[in-house]
């Protein structure tokens, strides 16, 4: 916080006295009367600047108060009944559905550059022994002229200060016939630019801002088998009106009219990533500060492709009128690199403060791992593996030890022209092992991916994916990011990241396989622990999927529950995502085809952490964000003497 002066101004009893000798008599007035029980506070408005709206930041700031992350996140999901906090936020950000930065982005009704800002809305009130009813007569002083105003109080003043200077806020608070009381504060905002960079964990995949409507009624998918025992029926999507049936034939696009809504669609980017809430966490907590936020995370990225270079987008860009899809994803470091070029040609002084990262699975397939643990029927394995799909430990291993140690060398040299060569500004936040639960690891079985008729997880296969994850993945990865146990760093001291891995423990009681007692309704009755949530009957799944009897359209993605990792149900009933950015060979045309159902209920985030899990994360991440950004660490407050005060003589 910026140090708030309170300057007293005392009448100097021994100069008066040695006056009263030399002056008439008469009276002396004080201009003012300095006054330590009462302060001027003030803050930022609005200080998470991706929101257009104080609405939106003002929700985060009330569910915030007195809870973490997690317990805002938690509240907020009662709160919307499930449906999830973001889902008309969304559509209220300085930043647009194909992520490009609107410049400039009007905010609460006033045009500001987004990258680079020029005066922050400020609101300033007087706190401590008020007395009620006094007059307050203001004075705000920049350089440019000073700005008065005369109200009661206990009235908040709001103005704009301009960005880079300081403001000086005086204050004369008058009361009844007592003398005049005098404050004084210095006003200064710190806006700090933080840049989120990664792969799936960092963007938020899982989580869809909206997530997708579900109907009550059944849609068929073919599976590789082929035949009328080939088919299953599955929980279609609300709003559609096309075709149900395997006979039936409609186009993608009007499909994908009823899909859930992200962000950014091509890289999956949601509102309730862990990156997101850190950045908005900072801004709530902090109320002298502003926090200019970029995202550039992309579901799949590697550090060769995505992070270093382009990748293929996630998903296409679908409206109620088009479909648009960019087809691959620009770098994002160069990405970065661009924006804080422009920025600092606006403002030479402009600084990229902090990165957020996280990456790696991918450069080492831990979806393929992923894919080779739940993909149990032989002819979807046989041609899964012939695709490449399929990875195995032997193959992760290999990479982890080989390669990933070098391509983070190539992610530091990226990095430091951007952040002036401190690594230590790049919070990297480490993954969570998501196949534990009450500490040991998830027995297997069908439970949470009977979503496909094909996936059961492998009780041995997990088992080693599982120990492979938490002995060696996760460790080798918190070496390479510190320079330490025998990783080659140039220079050490400077390459060093900070690492956050404090989230790590309360994910070992919230993995995939989790069940609490307090797990949403529809969960505890609808998702069977035996794997057979689902109607297998052709023609009562038509009607009815659910063995429950009850309408997929309860199922809440935002709710509390046991597991803070997604599941092959819980990503099919959040986000039930069809790939087109994935590669033309298997785009096919026919929306119940059987890739489509393969992929519809893991593409959208399985194996991936909820909004819970991320504003777990979150919570790890921002003492040590803070800490980088020294949030906090000058004192609070001050105080110095004001100068003497000036007497009016009396007449002689």
């Amino acid at each position: 916080m910026a140090p708030i002066y309170f300057r007293r101004s005392l009448i100097n009893l021994a100069v008066l006295l040695g006056m009263l000798g030399a002056l008439p008599v008469g009276p002396a007035v004080a201009q003012g009367v300095a006054n330590s029980s009462i302060q001027i506070s003030w803050e930022v408005r609005n200080r998470f600047r991706l929101f257009r709206e104080e609405r939106d930041f003002q929700l985060h700031v009330d569910a915030m108060r007195n809870r973490s992350v997690l317990g805002a996140e938690q509240a907020l999901g009662v709160q919307s009944d499930g449906r999830g906090w973001a889902r008309n936020t969304v559509n209220r950000l300085c930043i647009d559905l194909a992520g490009k930065v609107s410049e400039p982005c009007t905010r609460d009704t006033v045009k500001e550059s987004y990258l680079t800002p020029t005066e922050h809305p400020i609101t300033v009130r007087l706190t401590g022994e008020v007395p009620v009813g006094a007059i307050c007569a203001w004075t705000f002083e920049d350089g440019e002229g000073p700005r008065q105003s005369t109200l009661d109080c206990a009235e908040p003043i709001n103005f704009r200060a301009i960005y880079g200077r300081r403001t000086v806020a005086t204050v004369e608070v008058t009361s009844g016939a007592e003398a005049p009381v005098r404050v004084s504060a210095d006003i200064a905002v710190r806006d700090i630019l933080i840049a989120g960079l990664g792969d799936s964990i960092a963007s938020g995949e899982g989580n869809p801002d909206r997530p997708v409507a579900l109907s009550d009624d059944g849609f068929c998918f073919r599976s590789y088998l082929g035949g009328p025992s080939g088919q299953f029926y599955r929980p279609s999507r609300a709003g559609f009106k096309g075709g149900r049936s395997c006979d039936s034939y409609e186009s993608l696009q009007a499909w994908q009219r009823a899909g859930a809504q992200w962000f950014n669609a091509a890289c999956h980017r949601s509102l309730y990533s862990y990156q997101t809430r850190a950045a908005l966490a900072l801004a709530v907590q902090y109320p002298h500060i502003a926090v200019t936020y970029l995202p550039l995370a992309c579901s799949g990225a590697t550090i060769a492709d995505g992070l270093l270079g382009g990748q293929r987008a996630r998903e296409c860009l679908t409206t109620k009128n088009a479909s648009t899809c960019a087809g691959s994803v620009n770098a994002q470091i160069a990405e970065l690199r661009e924006a804080i070029t422009a920025a600092k040609r606006r403002q030479p002084a402009r600084r990229l403060d902090l990165v957020l990262l996280s990456i790696g699975a991918n450069d080492i397939n831990f979806s393929g791992l992923v894919a080779d643990v739940i993909v149990e029927n032989a002819t979807e394995r046989a041609l899964f593996k012939r695709g490449g799909i399929l990875g195995s430990v032997e193959d992760s291993r290999s990479a982890l030890v080989r390669e990933l140690p070098s391509s983070f060398g190539k992610v530091r040299e990226a990095l430091k022209p951007l952040l002036g060569g401190d690594m230590s500004r790049v919070v990297f936040a480490a993954y969570a092992n998501p196949t534990f639960a009450n500490g040991a690891p998830c027995p297997g079985g069908p439970a949470g991916f009977d979503v496909h008729p094909s996936f059961s997880a492998d009780p041995q296969r997990l088992a080693n994916v599982a120990n492979f994850v938490e002995s060696e993945f996760l460790p080798q990865l918190k070496s390479i990011a510190l320079c330490q146990g025998g990783v080659l760093c140039r220079n050490p001291e400077a390459d060093r990241m900070t690492f956050v891995d404090q989230h790590q423990a309360s994910f070992a009681n919230h993995g995939f396989c989790a069940r609490s007692s307090s797990d949403p309704e529809f969960d505890r009755a609808c998702f069977s622990p035996k794997g057979d949530s689902f109607e297998t009957s052709l023609v009562e799944a038509a009607a009815q999927p659910m063995v429950c009897g009850r309408g997929a359209s309860e199922f809440r993605p935002y709710l509390p529950r046991g597991r803070w990792i997604r599941d092959a149900n819980d990503s099919y009933f959040a986000a039930m995502t069809y790939p087109q950015g994935y590669s033309a060979a298997i785009q096919p045309a026919d929306i119940h085809d059987a890739t489509w159902g393969i992929l519809s209920a893991v593409y959208g985030g399985a194996i991936h952490p909820t909004g819970e899990g991320h504003a777990a994360m979150a919570d790890a991440v921002v003492p040590a964000a803070a800490s980088v950004l020294r949030l906090g660490a000058e004192a609070d407050v001050t105080q110095e003497p004001l100068a003497p005060m000036v007497l009016q003589p009396a007449a002689r």
